[in-house]
């Protein structure tokens, strides 16, 4: 655990690794203090905003166990149907060995946790356990990508809440809401939360 500065109001906590970022996000969101604004995970960080005097936040930051997901409450779970017609199947069959049924099958076969949120509004980087669906982002990313669309890339599965361009492998797609303004909270997909593929 690194921590830094990050302006007035706020500390950046640096990690060696998502796990270890995870446990210790779950960790700070337990029970913090009443100074604590937000608290924001990402890949290899968590940012701790606060409002008041920094000291008592850092002694709270340097006291924090690593809480393992089994012992945390999840925020929640939910199911989203995905049709499996991405335009990189193919290619993601290639790369992992896999046939394209057998990367349909690790794709809905394991439970999904969104690590945190970023990119895009409602965007949830997902982790999983079937480590045979690693794959690497596309070496030409596409300037637009529809909204729903279903990808892999690197140790992350993620939907496009809206169209944007994208560098992720296509695998699918699904009608889900990600993001909705008229929902508390509007993000379907929160960290956290627990999710499952099934083919519709």
């Amino acid at each position: 655990m690194r921590i830094h500065s990050a302006g007035g109001n706020a500390t950046l906590v640096e990690f060696d690794g998502l796990d270890e970022t995870m446990a210790y996000y779950r960790a700070l969101t337990l029970d913090p203090p009443g100074a604590v604004v937000d608290v924001v995970p990402a890949a290899r960080t968590v940012l701790v905003t606060f409002d008041g005097p920094r000291q008592p936040i850092l002694d709270w930051i340097a006291a924090a166990e690593p809480v393992v997901a089994t012992d945390a409450e999840p925020p929640g779970s939910v199911t989203i149907a995905v049709v499996y017609d991405g335009d990189d199947l193919d290619e993601v069959a290639r790369l992992t060995g896999l046939s394209t049924t057998e990367v349909v099958a690790a794709h809905t076969g394991q439970t999904w946790t969104v690590a945190f949120g970023g990119f895009a509004p409602g965007f949830g980087y997902l982790v999983g356990t079937d480590t045979r669906l690693h794959v690497s982002r596309r070496s030409s990313p596409r300037t637009s990508v529809p909204a729903g669309s279903v990808g892999l890339a690197g140790e992350f599965s993620g939907i496009y809440p809206r169209s944007s361009p994208g560098g992720w492998q296509l695998i699918g797609h699904t009608d889900a809401p990600l993001w909705d303004l008229d929902r508390d909270p509007p993000a379907l997909l929160r960290p956290g939360t627990t999710v499952r593929f099934e083919q519709a």
